[in-house]
């Protein structure tokens, strides 16, 4: 690859606590698994990591380490799905030595990095922290790049001679950021987390948690909305979704044609787009619409509090990213689908505080 110029700045080394060896360096001494930076911050992953679809678990290691490292940076979620496609379309999420004939010129690492094309040495260029710094800089000083198609942004950093094959693995870098999200963390950095994105839910007393962290935006059933049964919670595209407690996926698709679930939606856009429904104990049941993309969980699937079941989005009625919670009590399920109904529905805003889960949090 070419690389897009940059100018090394010093660099506060983060520690990587609890991963796999092969996922922090693949031939690191074990003593360089766990270190202190100056300032004592750290990055840890509970893990180990877990595969995720065709990724196993070392790759999955090394895209934590990316999401991780774009959070101790501030880059919003967006930015770590277009990295973590980056290093999957580069490197299929490995970090590479010198592979000798087998070398892309002198390319390196998770990203692919030349040091060459001023990226780093190439010592520094194996370090997965180092590189997904270096991409995510180089990202940052694109025009607009949390708006662009990923495609567009990867290839404005990465010079690529393949410009298309970044789109290849979008869905595939969603998925794994949505599992590592509950997995890596950042402490010592006051401030720095990635609850943004629903990492480690705090669950109440009675295993119920906010879906995400985000203000509503929008109530239920107000005045200027007596229909809207639920309340919008205003999270940012790829915000994390989590369920609310734990049950049993009773719905998971699209609201009427594909298409139109693919696509951002518009006030004009009829139903939910993408969305989930959980029948709970006590015969409750939760909804979450306009999802970004297909959901994370199946028909039947048995869920737990606060697993990923999807990523904020603006498919169906919608003007905007946002997550449109519904709680429903009294649900009766029949052979094929559960009714979650007008009838039915409660505010969720008092019933979550009830419950010890108060959403309306950013």
């Amino acid at each position: 690859m070419r690389a897009w110029p940059w100018i090394a700045t010093p660099l506060a080394l983060l520690a990587l606590c609890g991963l796999p060896l092969a996922a922090v360096l693949d031939d690191a001494p074990a003593a360089a698994a766990c270190t202190s930076t100056p300032d004592g911050d750290r990055v840890s992953f509970s893990g180990p990591a877990e595969a995720v679809g065709r990724w196993n678990s070392t790759q999955v290691g090394n895209a934590a380490i990316i999401v991780a490292t774009g959070d101790h940076n501030r880059v919003p979620a967006r930015g770590w799905v277009i990295a973590v496609a980056t290093a999957m379309t580069e490197s299929r999420l490995t970090n590479h030595g010198n592979l000798g004939p087998r070398n892309d010129h002198d390319s390196l690492g998770l990203f692919q990095q030349r040091p060459s094309q001023g990226w780093g040495t190439p010592a520094q260029l194996q370090d997965p922290i180092y590189a997904s710094t270096a991409f995510y800089k180089a990202l940052q000083r694109i025009s607009g790049w949390p708006s662009l198609p990923l495609t567009v942004a990867a290839q404005k950093v990465q010079k690529s001679g393949y410009p298309d094959r970044y789109a290849d693995f979008e869905n595939d870098a969603e998925q794994v950021v949505a599992a590592v999200t509950g997995k890596a963390s950042i402490s010592g950095l006051p401030g720095a987390s990635l609850a943004d994105c629903g990492t480690s839910p705090a669950v109440s007393a009675d295993g119920w948690t906010p879906p995400v962290r985000a203000t509503v935006v929008s109530g239920f059933r107000t005045p200027s909305r007596p229909t809207h049964q639920g309340d919008d919670l205003g999270a940012k595209r790829y915000t994390v979704i989590r369920a609310a407690a734990a049950g049993k996926v009773v719905w998971a698709g699209c609201d009427g044609d594909t298409g139109n679930c693919d696509i951002d939606g518009s006030p004009e856009t009829p139903g939910c787009g993408w969305f989930v429904e959980i029948l709970h104990a006590g015969q409750i049941a939760t909804r979450y619409c306009h999802m970004v993309r297909k959901p994370d969980v199946v028909y039947g699937q048995q869920v737990t509090v606060g697993d990923p079941i999807g990523l904020v989005g603006t498919s169906g009625h919608s003007s905007g990213p946002h997550l449109h919670f519904e709680v429903h009590t009294g649900v009766t399920c029949g052979k094929n689908r559960c009714q979650l109904r007008s009838l039915n529905a409660i505010d969720p805003t008092p019933f979550m505080q009830q419950l010890g889960a108060p959403i309306g949090q950013p």
